[in-house]
Order: C-alpha cells, then sequence, then structure tokens
C-alpha cells in the first residue's frame, strides 16, 4: 500500500502528486497533471476508484479513474454544473454526487455511472441562498445538512466585505433511490450573530455533526434526530488559543480515523486546532500548531499519523506529525505546490 497525496493548484490549473513516506511522513513529487478550468475541489470515491474535481473557472465537475499502481488518474466524464461548484461528495451508496454552489445559491445531485463517471444532468437542484459552502449525507444517508456562511471573506489579509449571507444551516431530505433532496421541516436552522457555519462531518458511529464556523472561529455540534433529521445544538468550542484576539475565519474540518481527534484550520491566526473527543462526541482544545498563511485547505492521511495543510496565501503544502494522544503536532517540511492551492486529498492505494 502507498499513500498519495493529491493538491489541487487552482491558479495555475495543476493538480501536483506526492506519495508519502510511511515512516517519516516525507513527501517526494511524483508529477504535475495538468487540469483545466481552474481546479479547486477533490473529492475520493468511496472504492477509492475515481478522483472526483470541480473547477471552479470553468464551472464543471469532472470523474477520473484512478491507477491503482501509481496514483496516476485519467478522465472518464464531465459534466456542466452550471454554477462553479463549492464542495462534491458521494452519498453513502456511492451512486450520487452531491453539489454545494455558494455563488450558485443551491445544492445539486448528479448521477454517477457504475463505473463511477459523471456525465448526466442532475437529478435534483434545490434552491437555498448565497454562501452553501458545503453539503454532506448523515450515516443514514436520508438526510443532507447545507450550511450557509454569514458573510463573504475570501481572504483575511484583505479588509472584510461584509457581503450579508443567510448564517444557516439548510436541513434537507435525501432520498438515495431517486437521487432527490426536498426541503426538511424546519427548512433552517438559524444562527447567532456571524456564527457562518461553513464545511461539515458526521461522527462515524454517533448521530452527531460537527460544523466549522468561518466568522464564529469556532466548532458546533448538533444531535440529528433520527425520526425527523433535524439538529439540536449540542456544544460551540473556539479555535482560537484562550485571549487571542486577531481576525480570523476558520476553513475545513476533518477527524482523524478512529475519531478520537478533530482538526480545523484558522485562516489569519494560520494555525491548526486541534481536538479531543470523547465517546459522547464531546470536545475539548488540545493542540494548536503555526502553519502556512490562509490555510483554506488540508488532509490528514490515512492512518492519522501526518496532516498536510496548503497556504492559499503562500502557495506552500505544510506537513505535519500527529501526536494520536495528545493532538500535538510537528511540523516537518514545507512544499512548493502551485498558485492558490484551494484543496488537499491523501489517500492509500
Amino acid at each position: 500500500m502507498t499513500t498519495y497525496v493529491y493538491v489541487a493548484a487552482q491558479d495555475d490549473d495543476k493538480i501536483t502528486i506526492f506519495t508519502m513516506d510511511e515512516g517519516s511522513g516525507a513527501l517526494s513529487p511524483q508529477a504535475e497533471v495538468a487540469i483545466g478550468g481552474g481546479p479547486s475541489l477533490l473529492a475520493l470515491s468511496q472504492d477509492k476508484s475515481t478522483l472526483y474535481v470541480g473547477h471552479r473557472s470553468s464551472a464543471q465537475i469532472s470523474s477520473h479513474r484512478i491507477d491503482q499502481t501509481n496514483g496516476s488518474f485519467s478522465q472518464t466524464g464531465i459534466v456542466d454544473a452550471g454554477d462553479s461548484p463549492t464542495y462534491i461528495v458521494q452519498d453513502r451508496t456511492g451512486k450520487h454526487l452531491l453539489c454545494s454552489f455558494y455563488q450558485g445559491a443551491r445544492a445539486a445531485v448528479f448521477p454517477l455511472g457504475d463505473d463511477g463517471r459523471v456525465g448526466g444532468e442532475a437529478t435534483s437542484s434545490i434552491a437555498t441562498a448565497d454562501g452553501a459552502h458545503s453539503i454532506m449525507t448523515d450515516r443514514s444517508n436520508r438526510f443532507a445538512y447545507v450550511p450557509h456562511i454569514a458573510y463573504q471573506q475570501d481572504n483575511v489579509l484583505e479588509p472584510p466585505k461584509n457581503i450579508p449571507g443567510p448564517n444557516v444551516i439548510y436541513q434537507l431530505r435525501f432520498d438515495e433511490a431517486s437521487g432527490t433532496l426536498s426541503g426538511n421541516e424546519p427548512l433552517t436552522l438559524e444562527m447567532e450573530p456571524l456564527v457562518g457555519p461553513r464545511h461539515l462531518i458526521t461522527h462515524p458511529s454517533l448521530d452527531i455533526v460537527y460544523f466549522s464556523n468561518e466568522q464564529g472561529c469556532s466548532v458546533s455540534s448538533y444531535r440529528i434526530d433520527q425520526e425527523s433529521g433535524t439538529l439540536s445544538h449540542l456544544q460551540t468550542v473556539s479555535t482560537l488559543p484562550e485571549g487571542v484576539d486577531v481576525r480570523n475565519t476558520c476553513s475545513q474540518i476533518q477527524f482523524s480515523p478512529d475519531a478520537s481527534l478533530l482538526f480545523v484550520p484558522n485562516r489569519g491566526h494560520n494555525s491548526i486546532a486541534a481536538f479531543k473527543v470523547d465517546g459522547e462526541g464531546m470536545l475539548a482544545p488540545a493542540a494548536h500548531v503555526d502553519t502556512e498563511a490562509v490555510p483554506s485547505a488540508f488532509s490528514l492521511d490515512p492512518s492519522g499519523r501526518f496532516v498536510f495543510a496548503a497556504g492559499s496565501a503562500t502557495n506552500r503544502l505544510a506537513a505535519y506529525s500527529i501526536d494520536g494522544e495528545s493532538g500535538a503536532m510537528n511540523a516537518l517540511d514545507t512544499y512548493d505546490v502551485g498558485a492558490r492551492p484551494m484543496s488537499v486529498l491523501a489517500m492509500e492505494l
């Protein structure tokens, strides 16, 4: 088995492929693949056979067959998405690709072929609001959630734009047989001012979903009612160290493989925050490590021993080792990856 790390450089129209040393976490560049249309999103099929790419400037989604022997990939399909995709992920059956559209103010579902390829028109599209930043189904695959940030602030190194956003989580129902999204009741979960839920991840064994809050600089957890699919708030914890007051926004969110640790990058404070997760799914701050400026994307390796964070302001990928008990992260090395890296994906083949 070999661990590969893919990094999409949106403004250079390329994806860089690295291999990872299993002992040290060191990366070795293997290839640079030209991908047009501003590649800004990467997602992996559940069977690890297909790589999905969201193209920001061409408003398309493409699928690529992964060579299991060397990590290279070749295009199998492409579809016009109508708007620039902001997040893509398979549903739990692997038969559908869910997508959110920030500027398009909607969420949609695209059918997948038996081999995982895209190509067909959306089977479902539901209007939400500006700022739809991600989408994911729960463990049962019957419900989906679409967080919407509070206002647009693409780069924390520039003055805030303060463009109003709805600052809500849309609660949807998902029919896996037909690939159809529909509104739940209530349709939206309102936030306190300037929370700005951005990305989400579901607990692998508990009916709890966690959101990184872009403007709130925090993580919020919610319990999922398995009868109705609606959310009830459990906990909100800051991603910043105590006493720190700096203009900052949060980006993505990811569990360690055993869900004992949760990680969220800070853009502005330019750090990665780690939280311990107890058996009931409750969070406790664990560690911070300084990282590249504006870490918009990151990924843990499949073993959970290393984490790779891309600085969209520095065009570098930083590598860290992770202490599996404490969550502490130690800097290893940095790598040039091209202009505006917006997605990082580590996988084992």
